[in-house]
């Protein structure tokens, strides 16, 4: 029978405060019967379908057509077009093809990242089993609706938010959604707080989440969007991709650079008139100009530059699903990351052993050994592996690693009976048969004199484990190495707590001998003998502590957020050196208590967040955001995702993670490794700093270029160049030298350094004033190469022409390390490189030597002493950049360290 439900909001509703009596007064069911049909039908239109909505997604047409919307990629397409119209098309196809190359990689991206949401509605169930008039039947899980009653059994993907309102051993996987890193115990009973997290509400079921054990059933509270799991999807389609570092670099430099340029052209076009130049000779020569100070190479670099990178990665298993998180890895100032997979092995293991009180941790007594094997239900499988609850194949680990045989011993002791573990009772215990034989040559060390003295002819032994709360009430006697001794339980309960507070899951075990069969579970678990406390943890990952320490090396600070308890998160990254003995410990609780602005001045400080929701997570990193900070963020779970996406990087587990944290992903960790990032953060610096060495090479020889034809008019002497040679020198020189650069090794204190700044400008460090003085030392060679070559009777413009291209070759030797000696380094440490520079000099002699080239590029012959002075003042730029590297090795220049 389905009585009327209330009109209020079940939205705002603080369900697991209810008794499962109120929840359904409270739905207008009778959890006997559920929901009639005509009832169900009109909620459902009312609430429409449990299901997460597509949204309106974005054309694809509307996706690419986004792509040519930088500024950067506007002024190439203008210089495209500008190329054409002075007659060179092989620059106006050069341009145009890195143009639609960049285009195809973004389009690629923005196609990959729609496809999040598609994952999170795969999480869902697809049908469930309902109880509606009375009869149960099979219905599409779409078709739920609040109110409705849902039977679980293990298997089951909960198909809605439930208030559970039976409960037999039943328990669910929440980790994808809570972070919590073992399947949690269900109760029906109601909870006081109103605040608790999502984690600590264990008469809760969610939507996406999965029954490992046990049965049950629970009354419909929330469907669709309304859930927890619409929430996160709500969140996901709200937050925007923030741009990277580089993007942002980029944008501001393209930007500044195509307004200088302009003005930089205009002013030669002016003074070349005022010359007295033809103004069809220097409106041509100013476009030249233009387009070849114009780096259109630079898309082109940096996209290889990132693919190389990407493909390099892969090797250290990381996978690069957007290529500029390649490089937004190098400005990562902070990572926060989850702990359960990624810091740590995401399996439970013995970690501590307490009896009659001391601590046993390397040989806990036979007697509590024993019971770790007997009162479990895990079991090894034929490869060797034991499958089974986590905690249980821990324990069952425990025992056999010391010694343990559990075979031989269910044999001696075989299972008569069992009372199952339940969330009232908190506790489990098993019946055992004990053969005489057992019960005497059974007996190891620890064994009490009592047994001793009355051996039992054919008795049962009954194991206990449990909370230890639930255990140690029952226990009066306690096991010693001179027999039973009366039980202090407020001894071992303090134990049980300090063994807590380091972040252990504590479990008590105790035992009872009877000539008989109990009469019922009071008579088995009564007058019990306790063996001791077993603490379980989830341990750190062998190589997680060390990778910590590289990234603090590298001043990025690692921060923990995580949905498991705070005691866990504490011990947890107190052994992995992420937070001091005593630090602080921010829970969820704390951190919704904190207004903005009070957050915002101590989110630089809080190393661990414990109990965190979704919502929060996108908080921290918003707030690291507006401090300032490069915000990375790891994890695998759905509950992670928005976060993921939100983040400067989001960084998710490849093996363990979760469709939709992948998806939202920017980076993947094939191993599930925290190690892997201290991997992907060198390729990061190293890109970074190769892209930078680009443009340091690109702008100096564009700087030398400019130099030249703007000095000259005011020195008296003609324009150097004809537009054909400033645009051979832009292709031949700016190209393959170019690309070659990204091929160069990270440099030997590219970890032992900070982050770049996030607001630090592209020309920091001295690579403006660099830009700017090695471009007027090249001018000036040149200039004066024209000066005696006039005044000689040389081929003066061929000369030019010829020192300015080969000036720029020693500079793509020399840029290599902003402080290490090229001599050092090695020429051919870069053989890519290398290779390059002589066959951009072969392709320059070709142009002078080679008769038909001569016409084409108004080119003359050389003789050998002219071609003598070209290589000599030509090396002029790259003997001055190796001074300039002696200073700053000597802190005499550039003082500030990247």
């Amino acid at each position: 029978m389905t009585r009327p439900a209330q009109a209020s909001d079940t939205t705002e509703t603080v369900w697991h405060t209810l008794t499962k009596e109120d929840a359904a007064r409270r739905l207008g069911v009778t959890p006997a019967d559920g929901l009639s049909a005509d009832e169900a039908a009109g909620r459902l239109s009312r609430h429409g379908p449990n299901a997460l909505p597509e949204g309106r997604a974005r054309s694809a047409i509307r996706m690419l057509l986004d792509q040519f919307a930088d500024f950067m990629i506007l002024v190439l397409i203008a210089a495209a077009i500008v190329s054409g119209i002075v007659g060179e098309p092989a620059d106006t196809l050069a341009i145009v093809v890195i143009v639609l190359l960049n285009a195809s990689i973004g389009f690629a991206q923005e196609w990959r990242a729609q496809r999040a949401m598609a994952a999170l509605r795969k999480m869902a169930a697809h049908s469930a089993r309902v109880r509606r008039g009375g009869a149960v039947a099979a219905l599409p899980a779409d078709r739920l609706v609040p109110g409705d009653i849902v039977l679980l059994e293990a298997g089951n993907v909960i198909p809605a938010d439930l208030r559970l309102i039976e409960a037999a051993r039943l328990k669910a996987a929440e980790a994808a959604l809570t972070g919590e890193s073992q399947p949690v115990d269900k109760t029906i009973a109601e909870l006081a707080d109103a605040a608790l997290p999502l984690g600590d509400r264990r008469n809760m079921a969610y939507k996406g989440t999965l029954v490992t054990y046990g049965r049950g059933a629970g009354v419909v509270v929330a469907t669709g969007l309304a859930t927890e799991l619409g929430r996160i999807a709500r969140l996901l389609s709200d937050e925007e991709e923030v741009k990277t570092p580089l993007q942002k670099r980029l944008a501001a430099f393209g930007m500044r650079l195509a307004w200088a340029i302009l003005a930089i052209c205009a002013v030669v076009f002016v003074a070349g008139l005022l010359r007295g130049e033809p103004p069809v000779l220097m409106f041509l020569t100013a476009v030249s100009l233009a387009v070849a100070a114009i780096p259109e190479a630079l898309p082109a670099v940096v996209t290889i530059s990132l693919a190389m990178g990407a493909a390099r990665m892969v090797g250290q298993n990381a996978l690069i699903r957007r290529l500029p998180a390649v490089e937004t890895l190098g400005s990562i100032t902070f990572i926060c990351s989850d702990k359960t997979g990624t810091l740590t092995q995401n399996r439970m293991r013995a970690e501590a052993f307490w009896v009659d009180g001391e601590d046993a941790r390397v040989e806990p007594w036979p007697s509590l050994l024993r019971a770790l094997a007997l009162v479990n239900d895990a079991a090894p499988a034929a490869d060797g592996t034991i499958t089974g609850d986590p905690t249980e194949v821990a324990l069952l680990e425990a025992a056999m690693a010391r010694g343990v045989d559990r075979a031989a011993l269910e044999s001696q002791s075989p299972r008569h009976g069992e009372f199952p573990f339940d969330s009232e009772r908190m506790r489990m215990a098993t019946v055992h048969r004990l053969a005489q034989d057992t019960c005497r040559s059974g007996l190891a060390r620890d064994e009490d004199a009592e047994s001793r003295a009355s051996p039992l002819q054919q008795g049962f032994l009954v194991c206990v484990k449990g909370a230890p709360e639930a255990v140690l009430e029952r226990c009066a006697w306690r096991l010693t190495a001179d027999g039973r001794a009366p039980f202090d339980a407020a001894q071992a309960l303090a134990q049980a707590e300090r063994m807590a507070a380091h972040g252990l899951r504590v479990l008590a075990f105790a035992e009872r001998r009877l000539d008989a069969l109990p009469a019922d579970i009071a008579e088995a678990e009564s007058g019990l003998t306790f063996l001791g406390l077993v603490g379980l943890m989830d341990p750190p990952r062998d190589e997680a502590a060390r990778a910590v320490d590289e990234c603090q090396a590298a001043g990025i600070v690692p921060v923990m957020i995580t949905g498991d308890h705070p005691a866990t998160a504490r011990a947890i990254a107190e052994r992995l050196g992420i937070l001091d003995q005593g630090g602080r410990v921010v829970s969820g609780v704390e951190l919704a208590a904190l207004s903005d602005a009070d957050f915002a001045a101590q989110v630089r400080d809080i190393r661990v967040y414990a109990r965190v929701d979704p919502e929060q997570k996108i908080r921290i990193v918003k707030a690291l955001q507006a401090a300032g900070e490069f915000a990375a963020m790891t994890g695998d779970g759905v509950n992670d995702a928005p976060a993921l996406k939100r983040a400067d990087i989001g960084v998710a587990m490849g093996k363990g993670g979760t469709d939709v944290a992948r998806e939202a992903a920017h980076m993947v960790l094939l191993d599930d490794n925290f190690a892997s990032i201290v991997h992907a953060v060198r390729e990061g610096r190293r890109i970074f700093d190769n892209i930078r060495k680009f443009i340091k090479y690109v702008m100096t020889g564009n700087s030398g270029e400019i130099w030249t034809i703007f000095l000259a008019p005011f020195l008296g002497l003609p324009i150097p160049l004809l537009p054909i040679h400033i645009l051979w020198i832009n292709l031949v020189t700016d190209g393959l030298p170019g690309l070659a650069l990204a091929a160069e090794p990270a440099g030997q204190d590219i970890m032992r350094r900070p982050p770049r700044k996030p607001s630090e400008n592209i020309f920091a460090h001295g690579m403006w004033q660099h830009i700017v003085w090695v471009g007027l030392t090249m001018g000036a060679v040149c200039l004066l190469t024209q000066a005696w070559a006039i005044r000689s009777g040389a081929h003066w413009q061929t000369m030019v022409f010829t020192v300015l291209c080969l000036s720029q070759l020693g500079v793509a030797l020399a840029v290599r390390s902003e402080q290490e000696s090229t001599f050092s380094l090695g020429f051919w440490s870069n053989p890519m490189l290398m290779a390059t520079v002589v066959f951009t000099l072969g392709l320059q002699l070709a142009t002078i030597y080679l008769p038909a080239l001569n016409p084409v590029f108004r080119t003359e012959p050389l003789d050998w002493d002219e071609l003598a002075i070209c290589l000599a003042a030509s090396s002029v730029v790259f003997f001055a950049m190796e001074i300039e590297k002696w200073l700053v090795r000597r802190g005499l220049i550039y003082t500030t360290k990247p």
